[in-house]
């Protein structure tokens, strides 16, 4: 009498996640600027600004405009944030201008981060070309950073 051998398992077919668990894994655009925002503060950069972009431009919903005091705290600002950005759950986060950090652009999609140093900041001036005055012509806040949004 022969014994035949188990048969193989079958591979199950990959199970397509429900809309709910795609949708809880995908970082909302409004968690990620906070996460942007947050990270930003903790490491200490001056004048963060948020600009709206919904309506304005297609690159992104938001444009975040920050300053560092120098090169050593931009790389920094930038390395963190951009940790930070792929924890949270960004699905690509490209960065360009850390070779001399005088301006470092972070781009995750939905969300575009520039950072720069401060003469570099006034020179571009980001926040009148979108429509909107440079931190140092209001009032800063009881911590001495500008935070507004548009």
């Amino acid at each position: 009498m022969s014994i035949a051998p188990p048969p193989k398992p079958q591979p199950k077919p990959p199970s397509k996640p429900s809309s709910k668990t795609r949708s809880q894994k995908l970082p909302t655009v409004e968690r990620l600027l906070a996460a942007v925002e947050k990270s930003l503060d903790a490491d200490k950069a001056e004048d963060i600004v948020t600009l709206p972009l919904t309506g304005k431009s297609s690159m992104g919903d938001y444009m975040v405009v920050a300053t560092g005091r120098n090169a050593r705290q931009i790389a920094a600002m930038a390395d963190h944030l951009a940790t930070k950005l792929k924890s949270e759950g960004a699905a690509a986060v490209a960065i360009e201008g850390l070779k001399t950090c005088e301006w470092v652009l972070i781009d995750c999609g939905d969300i575009i981060v520039h950072l720069f140093r401060p003469e570099i900041r006034a020179f571009y001036n980001l926040e009148k070309m979108w429509g909107m005055d440079m931190p140092g012509d209001r009032p800063a806040t009881s911590t001495g950073k500008s935070r507004a949004r548009a």
